[in-house]
């Protein structure tokens, strides 16, 4: 099938799995068409398979801010017509649903029919789309999708709170390759973050008020005091410099290690001892389940999808949301002994098995025939 993908082309949850998403069924034998602002992070290497298409926004003295949407939808219309895309996955209710939409009552005007299926991934339903502003347009984009998924059961049920949404949601967690060969990293690399005695404690974030980064620096405060640690930070945001501050305010700057946006995760998480993710609100929680692979625990809040990802004391702990002493409680229990830290290690690499890509893919690919199939009953 010629698959057109549309997403955000950063370091964000949604555009990491969309390409992933995107590099996969090109694995499987499908052609995909990535069609957005910028190359996709992600996104390595273009193959046979995979092809990327770039929306250009012409400024215009007229625009204060440039219609964006617009050029997107029109970008769509050529790229179905031009490589006889088949159908089309936007991730985003808006602005991409939206635009997507626009491009498929374009198209039937060019008498060519393509059903579209949106994935929800969080931030366009429970912060952007449920403003009184987009609400009415994040309502009519979901219930104009063909087929529409969610990536957790939570979502889910929160969308299905905040929204009058007529159509079906279907929900597919978000995945990842634990196949997927990873570099051979020596012990000697691990002296570049940390002392051999030094336990590593990891946080990965775009570094936003949701994702309470005040709480991963006050949580390590006490884990360095009862256990010899490292604290990398991995992202950048607006809340890097607060952090910065509060570490300076309690004396452990030299303990933290910011890293700003980084393309060595997979490296980072391969040393890492413990993942900390205290987020109000987490969709999924795809850092955590990328730590989880990598063989390392969680300790995270209780909130949205994480409790669908990381099972409470199996692969790691959840409490609720900004109960810093019981986080900090639960990782100095995991790190205080070894035997107990090299069983939640092995946990958390079972429980991340659980979303392996090739379970999670073809429930898409079910999705997509099924769309097919609805759209060429309707036209005939």
């Amino acid at each position: 099938m010629k698959i057109g993908i549309v997403c955000y082309p950063t370091f964000g949850g949604s555009g990491v799995v969309a390409t992933e998403l995107g590099m996969g069924l090109a694995k499987r034998g499908h052609e995909v068409h990535f069609i957005t602002y910028k190359q996709p992070v992600r996104l390595e290497q273009l193959s046979k398979n995979i092809h990327y298409h770039e929306v250009n926004v012409p400024e215009y003295p007229l625009f204060h801010y440039q219609p964006y949407e617009l050029a997107l939808s029109s970008k769509l219309v050529d790229m179905v017509l031009l490589h006889e895309i088949e159908l089309l996955h936007v991730h985003y209710a808006i602005p991409h649903a939206y635009a997507g939409y626009m491009a498929k009552k374009m198209l039937e005007e060019e008498g060519v029919y393509i059903p579209m299926v949106t994935t929800l991934h969080g931030t366009d339903i429970t912060l952007v789309g449920n403003h009184p502003f987009y609400k009415p347009a994040v309502t009519f984009s979901i219930n104009k999708s063909d087929y529409v998924t969610s990536v957790s059961q939570s979502l889910k049920d929160d969308t299905l709170r905040l929204f009058n949404v007529k159509s079906p949601i279907c929900v597919i967690p978000n995945f990842i390759d634990t196949h997927r060969e990873k570099n051979q990293f020596t012990d000697c690399q691990r002296e570049l973050m940390a002392e051999d005695d030094e336990k590593i404690v990891t946080h990965v974030s775009n570094f936003r008020k949701v994702k309470r980064i005040d709480d991963v620096v006050k949580i390590f405060n006490q884990i360095q005091k009862k256990v010899k640690s490292k604290l990398i930070m991995v992202g950048e945001g607006p809340e890097v410099q607060p952090a910065k501050n509060l570490a300076d305010t309690l004396g452990i700057s030299d303990k933290i290690i910011f890293l700003g946006e980084s393309n060595d995760v997979d490296k980072i998480l391969c040393f890492s001892d413990l993942f900390l993710l205290p987020s109000e609100k987490e969709s999924f929680g795809l850092a955590a389940l990328e730590a989880m692979v990598n063989g390392v625990p969680v300790i995270s809040s209780n909130t949205g999808g994480l409790p669908e990802v990381n099972k409470q004391g199996f692969s790691g702990y959840l409490s609720e949301v900004g109960d810093v002493d019981s986080m900090a409680e639960n990782a100095i229990y995991i790190l205080s002994d070894e035997q107990r830290l090299d069983q939640f290690k092995l946990n958390a690499k079972e429980m991340a098995l659980k979303f392996d890509t090739d379970s999670v893919i073809p429930m898409y690919e079910e999705i997509y025939k099924k769309a097919a199939s609805n759209l060429n009953a309707k036209t005939k």
